[in-house]
């Protein structure tokens, strides 16, 4: 990816909390970014075909099939030619940093169709019995953006890599990131729309709108593909945006708090909301009415995962630091990732035991460590 700056005027408030429900807490420990100084690169994410701009993360935690225990999980969004919504692979990285092609996902099996094609994005993430779920939002021509009504999926894989069935609906357009959790006979998957509700085109093609955040419910079989029982819209009106740098502005880091708390990060406007009671809720909370903290450290939030100790962890598209954030809103800690790194981070999640934090590096097209 190259360098992109977003500009957002006006937003210098911290911790700004527009929510009458209450919000989670944790005990005053001290910063889990703190205990951390040193970035060392694992390895590259460019594979044989050449694809580049690494974006979605997710850790292997037991050994199925092709997964390794350790190993981390990695999915590219361009394509050789540095065409973004075009990447169609996903790699497996492990500590030693010799990679190899888990998926190549440039043409689906007869059957299996995601509206637009194949553009693998940070919706990225691993279910009980070695399922992959990867989101796709693939762009047309040029890597101009879709129209919104019906674009991309989400692909299903076996532990093989192998593509197995796509979930796809009118809830689902433009998968960007995801959130999820399992139990031995279901799961529950957060997926950020960067589409839909569009208000605006010029020529045809989509330039800004009002996107969602989607529940999605998954019953797990076993040996048998997982399956889509329901699809819940959970949060709305959040902006988008049309971005030649970037693609997109919209919300994209999910993070699932240990309350069932369900929290955002958006792009366009600095911010990171919550949506209360997200495993159960059956209407969607408002963007605005929920956001916890705005401005501030956040210089275009991405990526955002959860750390042991509760707080969010979310990386800047801006800047390539990292700030920490309490459940409640307060930001407690910044660090740099990549030195001048506008452009370079996206997707990350912690190493077992909170003895680090994985995240790719765009820039480099790898995945480097905290440490």
């Amino acid at each position: 990816m190259k360098s992109w700056t977003l500009v957002v005027a006006g937003v210098f408030v911290v911790a700004l909390v527009a929510t009458s429900a209450a919000l989670p807490s944790r005990s005053m420990s001290p910063a889990f970014l703190a205990g951390f100084k040193t970035v060392t690169q694992v390895g590259s994410t460019v594979p044989a075909n050449g694809d580049v701009n690494p974006y979605g993360v997710a850790l292997v935690t037991q050994s199925t099939g092709r997964l390794v225990a350790g190993d981390t999980l990695v999915s590219n969004f361009n394509s050789k030619a540095n065409v973004q919504g075009t990447g169609t692979t996903i790699v497996e990285v492990p500590p030693s940093g010799s990679l190899r092609v888990f998926a190549q996902l440039a043409k689906l099996p007869a059957g299996q169709a995601c509206p637009g094609g194949v553009g693998l994005t940070t919706a990225l993430g691993i279910l009980p019995g070695g399922w992959v779920v990867v989101g796709s939002l693939p762009t047309v021509k040029g890597g101009a953006l879709p129209a919104p009504t019906a674009a991309g999926c989400l692909l299903v894989l076996n532990s093989q890599g192998k593509p197995v069935e796509t979930f796809t609906n009118s809830r689902i357009s433009g998968p960007w990131d995801m959130a999820l959790t399992s139990t031995a006979k279901t799961a529950t998957l957060f997926v950020s729309n960067a589409l839909t509700g569009t208000t605006k085109a010029v020529k045809g093609i989509p330039v800004a709108g009002k996107c969602t955040v989607v529940r999605l419910d998954l019953a797990l079989h076993g040996a048998a593909a997982p399956t889509l029982t329901t699809s819940t819209v959970i949060g709305n009106d959040y902006p988008w945006i049309a971005n030649k740098a970037a693609l997109i502005l919209s919300p994209t880091g999910l993070a699932l708090g240990h309350d069932g708390t369900l929290y955002v990060t958006d792009t366009q406007t600095n911010s990171i909301s919550a949506i209360p009671n997200a495993l159960t809720r059956t209407s969607a909370a408002t963007a605005n009415s929920m956001t916890i903290t705005a401005g501030g450290s956040l210089n275009a939030p991405l990526g955002m995962t959860l750390a042991p100790n509760g707080d969010l962890l979310v990386v800047n598209g801006n800047n390539g630091k990292a700030t920490e954030v309490t459940p409640a809103g307060k930001q407690i800690a910044t660090v740099t990732l990549v030195k001048n790194g506008a452009g370079d981070l996206f997707g990350l999640t912690t190493e077992p035991e909170g003895k680090g934090i994985l995240f790719v590096n765009d820039g480099k097209n790898a995945l480097d460590l905290f440490h």
